[in-house]
């Protein structure tokens, strides 16, 4: 059973910045990518980023490019999601995702297999 563990939201102000960190765990853990997701009350899930855990290559959502960068710390089985500045739009849970496999559309969240409990962040303007 693969164990999947977000931190790291809150409450904060528009232009602050938050970092997440999703901690992985569980049976032979080999994961082909990890991703953010994030979903708004009333809304779909949407993708926020995701990154090749061997190549560490990434792509992120247009909404957030130049202001989250997502990372990876393969020894420790993390991923992190910086976010700078954040916007009110911003205000979601975010949660994190594994892909066992090469995803045919990074961006759907059906392609990814397990997934954490999710973190809140609101951000006041």
């Amino acid at each position: 059973q693969v164990q999947l563990a977000e931190s790291g939201g809150g409450l904060v102000q528009a232009g602050d910045s938050l970092r997440l960190s999703c901690a992985a765990s569980g049976r032979t853990l080999r994961p082909y990518a990890m991703a953010w997701f994030r979903q708004a009350p009333g809304k779909e899930r949407v993708f926020v980023a995701a990154i090749n855990w061997s190549l560490g290559s990434t792509r992120h959502a247009d909404s957030v490019k130049g202001r989250f960068t997502i990372s990876r710390d393969n020894a420790e089985n993390m991923v992190f999601l910086q976010m700078n500045p954040l916007k009110p739009e911003d205000t979601a849970v975010y949660y994190c995702a594994i892909a066992s496999q090469r995803p045919f559309n990074y961006e759907n969240s059906d392609q990814y297999d397990y997934w954490g409990q999710g973190t809140q962040v609101t951000v006041s303007s």
